[in-house]
């Protein structure tokens, strides 16, 4: 983990030690994974997408959302884990990530977990199969551990700036 990554995992637990966290689970494959409730402003179920010339490929395309045409990336691909189809559970999360909406294809959307900010643990060195510099953290939960995505890193503005022009 890099010292802005445990700076900003610290400042999180100093902040939010007592303090409850909402986040939005879904999962992606057998792994769980958790947003900031805050970044979330819809969740959806799969639409048609278009496809964009020369873009990063996890980039799928844009979708009219309410008139605003927006970007939508594939976590899957993002994360360089393995291919799969989308089905009946598969859902855009639409998110703002600096004050960019952005939508997120994922497997399936679990729920909104209010957790203590000290269940949250700085990722393990080396063994996560996701690359670290987009986990923030990792929740502990009763049965199972959810990692806590840094939406500013797994997003790269600058392509998507790129996408919707």
């Amino acid at each position: 983990m890099t010292a802005t990554q445990t700076e900003m995992l610290t400042d999180l637990q100093a902040d939010r030690t007592d303090d409850l966290i909402q986040l939005v689970s879904f999962r992606i494959g057998a792994e769980e994974f958790g947003v900031d409730i805050l970044n979330v402003q819809e969740i959806n179920r799969m639409t048609e997408i278009t496809r964009v010339p020369k873009v990063p490929d996890y980039v799928e395309g844009v979708i009219n959302l309410r008139g605003k045409v927006i970007p939508v990336i594939d976590l899957r691909k993002r994360l360089d884990l393995d291919a799969a189809e989308y089905d009946k559970s598969t859902r855009i999360v639409v998110a703002d990530v600096q004050g960019r909406t952005i939508g997120l294809i994922v497997d399936a959307v679990s729920e909104v977990l209010r957790i203590p900010g000290s269940a949250i643990e700085p990722p393990p060195e080396l063994v996560t199969r996701i690359d670290q510099e987009y986990v923030q953290g990792v929740a502990k939960l009763e049965d199972r551990l959810l990692m806590f995505l840094d939406l500013s890193k797994v997003v790269d503005l600058r392509e998507m700036a790129e996408v919707s022009e």
